[in-house]
């Protein structure tokens, strides 16, 4: 594992030490961030990296110029690695060792890019989803991206968003926005 572009380009970060945590992988990750270059202008602004895991996602951003990131999983294991991986990172960011419930209840601010990655079959993309749009955790013209399996789809979101999905294998990666339309209200 490493980080693929920018200011901290090839900067190793630590696997997980077990198959609790399924990190992203290179290729996949670097799908990701072409994609948000290539088609929503790029990463900048504030990050969310919910269910963290390793931190490889966020880190990415911050080495692609991202603001700040804020890192989230409830696993003491993942934030241990994350603030591990972190090490040598003199970007803006914050680590929260709680639950995804609890951090989306505390959160009171909007990010340009949340990226959630949660364990697969879990079930919590709807929940956390619903949650997000419906806290506003998400500025008008930001870029939701999710990692989940292929069985488990994402049309539950209300019609002013679009929802731009990708297969990589047994993995699909989805770009949610606001539709154009809504955006310019």
């Amino acid at each position: 594992m490493r980080v693929i572009s920018g200011k901290y380009r090839g900067k190793k970060l630590f696997p997980p030490a077990d198959n609790d945590v399924r990190p992203t992988t290179d290729r996949i990750k670097e799908t990701v961030f072409n994609i948000l270059v290539s088609r929503y202008g790029g990463v900048e602004g504030r990050v969310l990296d919910l269910f963290c895991g390793s931190g490889a996602l966020g880190i990415e951003a911050l080495s692609r110029g991202a603001d700040s990131v804020v890192f989230v999983d409830k696993s003491p294991q993942s934030i241990k690695l994350t603030r591990e991986n972190l090490k040598g990172i003199t970007d803006s960011y914050s680590v929260y060792n709680t639950d995804f419930k609890v951090a989306l209840e505390k959160l009171n601010e909007s990010f340009d890019l949340i990226l959630l990655d949660p364990p697969y079959k879990s079930g919590y993309e709807p929940h956390v989803l619903n949650t997000i749009l419906n806290k506003g955790l998400l500025k008008r013209d930001g870029v939701i991206f999710v990692e989940h399996s292929r069985e488990n789809n994402l049309i539950n979101l209300p019609s002013s968003y679009i929802i731009d999905t990708r297969n990589c294998g047994n993995t699909n990666i989805s770009f949610i926005t606001l539709s154009e339309e809504q955006n310019e209200k």
